[in-house]
């Protein structure tokens, strides 16, 4: 009878641990660098309206986040935030497109026609 006990004990425990990783994977995420601020201020705990827009305004003078962490540096979003929001962060492709124009400028209309002489 202990043995049977254990096992349905084991087995409820399973479909609860199972459950929690379904429910997991259903986490609605936002895209901090195209997301409007009422969407911001909908999908990430601990945030908003007045820090939405702050985020907002942050993505707009200096460009796009690179990282989830990076949203620590707007007013009023500290670590903590980011942290219990990290599961519903998304920077997207963009930034990482952005980051590598910018570290990868491309020829000036001079050289490109010097390259193709060559």
């Amino acid at each position: 009878m202990k043995s049977i006990r254990a096992v349905l004990a084991s087995l409820c425990l399973s479909l609860l641990l199972a459950g929690t990783a379904f429910a997991n994977e259903s986490v609605e995420k936002v895209n901090i660098n195209t997301a409007d601020a009422a969407t911001l201020a909908r999908v990430l705990h601990n945030v908003g309206q007045a820090k939405a827009e702050a985020i907002v305004a942050y993505r707009d003078e200096n460009g796009p986040f690179r990282s989830a962490e990076q949203l620590a540096q707007v007013n009023g979003i500290g670590l903590r935030t980011v942290e219990q929001n990290v599961d519903r962060i998304d920077v997207g492709a963009g930034s990482q497109a952005g980051a590598a124009r910018a570290a990868n400028p491309p020829a000036a209309a001079g050289n490109k026609g010097a390259a193709q002489l060559r």
